[in-house]
């Protein structure tokens, strides 16, 4: 049997996996033992032929991907804590919105407002103006995320993703699922998340360009979220080619910043939380092998 296409991301207390047929969620619960919900998923991709278009399918794949992670935090959280703490769906739904307006405001409104300071005080030219605004969020993406690292319940997520990041890379060297073989991998890898959030950030500096340079403030700022889906479909396709031609030296070096930033997003993990990812992604691949048994 060929190798499956494997990804997936950290949740609370847990790893979620995911293969072109089949999800599954595995958390520790409070009382230590490794509970898992297995479902049957087919790509939105899949589902319809322009879906799968290139350029289309990096913004289906964004929603997709938010969807189901949205659905395994919220599970993974009521596993997670006592009964009488659980969160409802509603709850996690709002603490998301919450969230896409803090980054539209932190990551998009402010850095385009400190920009056009610049731009007035030093007589910035469009593309200086572009690139002042481009790095002023990349670094306040950075100093984020290094600042919530040092939060003890994100750091335990962070260390649940170097532990989804190093399951993988096993299963993709051919190496037996055990803990003492999984702790050799790293824990970067090219078709993380977070390298594509830093490839989104550095080539909407590019698109921002093209509008125009006299445009008011505010229709500048709309016009950053309206490319914000065409920019992902870019960023999707170069990353679908970085993790198929990673050792060339272009992809190395378009990869690299991602990598590097990885090195916040991930921790080591423990043998208990290498346990669960194993576990996770061991239902995957059964699951995968006995649909193409069936088949």
């Amino acid at each position: 049997m060929k190798k499956i296409l494997v990804g997936g991301q950290a949740v609370i207390e847990g790893v979620m996996m995911r293969s072109p047929n089949y999800v599954a969620t595995a958390v520790r619960r409070y009382d230590g033992k490794i509970v898992v919900e297995k479902k049957n998923h087919l790509a939105w991709t899949k589902r319809n032929k322009i879906l799968g278009w290139p350029f289309v399918r990096g913004i289906i794949v964004l929603a997709e991907s938010l969807s189901l992670g949205l659905k395994s935090l919220s599970y993974s959280a009521n596993q997670a804590v006592e009964e009488e703490e659980t969160l409802s769906t509603k709850e996690i739904v709002f603490s998301m919105i919450l969230a896409v307006i803090f980054a539209l405001v932190i990551f998009k409104l402010l850095p385009l407002f400190i920009a056009n300071v610049f731009k007035k005080r030093l007589g910035l030219g469009n593309f200086t103006f572009n690139l002042v605004d481009g790095f002023i969020k990349i670094g306040f993406f950075i100093l984020y995320i290094w600042l919530i690292s040092l939060m003890k319940d994100v750091r335990r997520m962070f260390e649940y993703h170097g532990a989804e990041h190093k399951a993988v890379h096993c299963y993709e060297h051919g190496t037996k699922l055990t803990i003492k073989n999984v702790k050799k991998y790293t824990t970067l890898h090219a078709r993380c998340g977070t390298a594509f959030i830093i490839i989104v950030l550095l080539i909407s500096i590019l698109f921002y360009i093209l509008i125009p340079f006299k445009t008011g403030f505010f229709i500048k700022y709309f016009l950053r979220i309206l490319l914000l889906p065409l920019i992902a479909g870019v960023a999707y396709e170069l990353i679908k080619i970085s993790a198929k031609y990673e050792k060339k030296c272009f992809f190395k070096i378009l990869l690299w910043p991602g990598l590097l930033m990885q090195k916040i997003t991930t921790k080591e993990p423990d043998d208990l939380q290498l346990e669960v990812a194993i576990k996770s992604l061991e239902i995957v691949l059964k699951a995968e092998k006995q649909l193409n048994i069936n088949s």
